[in-house]
């Protein structure tokens, strides 16, 4: 199999991922809510997830929806395009990705107060462990993104290639059964 149609798993796998982890880590906080640790992780680590959770919240008002209602199944699509070595559900998984991480750093920015310097517009810029977290997730799907665009036009090329060699041998068999068979008036 092609390592660029491999590469197109990336962004939808990171994407479940991260967002399991997320789940695990607020899971684990419900059970140990004096963990200083889990409140790290759950703060800083996944503190993009809580914004989108909240941002998804006022659609579809489901716990875990963030996880059973996107990330699986973008997930489940891209595992399905893997299985079945077919494009669509590969295009549809990576295309779904990155709209969900436009989503966490959409949520990101308008969760985060923000401050103005200079004459610069207002932005929240995240910092930590959650900047990485957030910087991979967008990182991999912007790449799943590029690949299946990349992999859509070499098969539009090839498309085209193979039109243009169709229509060529049809005019040189139009071109040699016009020489044998028919004569102009000038004979």
């Amino acid at each position: 199999m092609n390592r660029l149609f491999k590469l197109q798993f990336l962004g939808p796998f990171a994407v479940f991922t991260a967002t399991l982890c997320a789940e695990l880590a607020a899971l684990a906080l419900q059970y140990a809510p004096s963990s200083e640790l889990l409140w790290y992780i759950n703060l800083r680590v996944f503190g993009i997830f809580q914004r989108s959770a909240s941002a998804l919240s006022y659609l579809v008002p489901v716990d875990g929806f963030q996880f059973f209602g996107v990330a699986l199944p973008i997930f489940a699509l891209a595992c399905i395009g893997l299985a079945a070595r077919s494009r669509l559900p590969f295009t549809v998984a990576t295309h779904l990705s990155v709209v969900y991480a436009g989503l966490l750093v959409f949520s990101w920015q308008a969760g985060v107060p923000t401050l103005t310097q200079a004459s610069f517009g207002a932005m929240a810029v995240p910092s930590g462990v959650g900047l990485y977290v957030m910087a991979t997730i967008l990182g991999t799907c912007l790449l799943s993104f590029a690949v299946t665009h990349l992999l859509y036009f070499l098969a539009v090329g090839k498309e085209v290639r193979d039109l243009v060699r169709a229509l060529s041998r049809m005019v040189r068999r139009f071109d040699h059964a016009k020489g044998f068979g028919f004569r102009s008036d000038a004979d």
